[in-house]
């Protein structure tokens, strides 16, 4: 019996090309003896190439610690990740820290965007630590930056954007690298109404662009973007909802 949050068959699942996200069995927990907290309590989740999932639950659900997890920003005490094919858990830090760089790209509630850095150098930054250099690297930032309609303010401090204008330029360097993957925690937490539609709709366009992304979101009405939508309840994938094509 197929897994609930596992697709059933179908070329994302069962296609020549990994899956971006396959994990199974991921526990997490802090503290020992007496004070030991389970955060996460045996998730399974697989993501196949192009799906735009969003992930929900309730505050101490275990979504932050899944989604952490998944960016390759921690650990699990037990269980197995591959990201794009590659055994996650096997790999020493600097490998770990590498393959994060070249294959997710992170989109975070709060932006992010190094202050005294103006909007083209915020967007180099992961270009410059994958040794990319010279004319190929501003030919990537250009075109990332043209991509979210911010090619007009190259030259400006994030204190100078307004929300939804920092948000697009967070978005430009988490594709810069062109990632098979972007995670995005709720992008849209710090925005107005008009400016979070705007960022959604930038999200759905590279989503149809052939990007897998998953979200976290606590907003059913943003998780309806989404194909599929799993539900966290302590620390388990307690269900799963898809939308109608």
């Amino acid at each position: 019996m197929t897994s609930p949050h596992r697709p059933a068959g179908g070329a994302s699942a069962a296609g020549p090309a990994p899956p971006v996200i396959d994990a199974a069995g991921l526990h997490r927990w802090y503290g020992e003896g007496d004070a030991r907290v389970e955060i996460l309590r045996g998730v399974d989740l697989l993501v196949g190439r192009g799906e735009h999932v969003a992930i929900m639950g309730a505050s101490g659900s275990g979504k932050s610690t899944l989604l952490s997890i998944l960016g390759c920003l921690d650990r699990p005490d037990q269980g197995s990740y591959r990201l794009d094919g590659v055994d996650v858990l096997t790999l020493e830090d600097d490998p770990v820290s590498d393959l994060r760089l070249r294959r997710i790209g992170f989109v975070f509630q709060a932006f992010h965007l190094v202050p005294q850095l103006t909007v083209v150098e915020n967007v180099e930054m992961p270009l410059f630590y994958a040794g990319i250099g010279g004319a190929e690297r501003h030919e990537r930032v250009a075109a990332s930056l043209d991509r979210v309609g911010m090619g007009h303010r190259l030259d400006h401090r994030p204190s100078q954007l307004s929300g939804g204008e920092q948000q697009r330029v967070a978005i430009a360097r988490a594709l810069v690298l062109d990632p098979p993957l972007v995670l995005a925690d709720e992008p849209t937490g710090n925005l107005d109404t008009e400016n979070g539609a705007a960022v959604l709709a930038l999200l759905d366009t590279i989503h149809a662009e052939g990007r897998t992304i998953v979200m976290v979101t606590h907003d059913p009405t943003i998780a309806r973007r989404a194909g599929r939508t799993i539900h966290v309840r302590d620390g388990h994938v307690v269900e799963e909802t898809r939308e109608a094509a």
